[in-house]
């Protein structure tokens, strides 16, 4: 996972969201995760965790995404 973007649109309830990961390497054989979300359109609130390696980083992120798409974010 290099880079997931995914979005929720409810017209109904005027939701319009997005949510966007990235799993980049750390200065010190570590690897973060870095997530963004908040409204489309908008700077959103990002976040960082901090993994041993590559692969927790990547799971962490698959993890993540997977849960999105159960609540009805769809893959941009």
């Amino acid at each position: 996972m290099n880079h997931v973007y995914l979005e929720r649109h409810d017209d109904n309830d005027n939701m319009h969201r997005f949510y966007q990961m990235f799993v980049t390497p750390g200065l010190f054989d570590d690897w973060s995760l870095i997530k963004e979300w908040g409204r489309v359109g908008s700077p959103g609130t990002v976040r960082k965790e901090w993994f041993d390696c590559e692969k927790a980083a990547v799971l962490a992120g698959q993890k993540i995404k997977n849960n999105k798409v159960k609540k009805g974010y769809q893959l941009r």
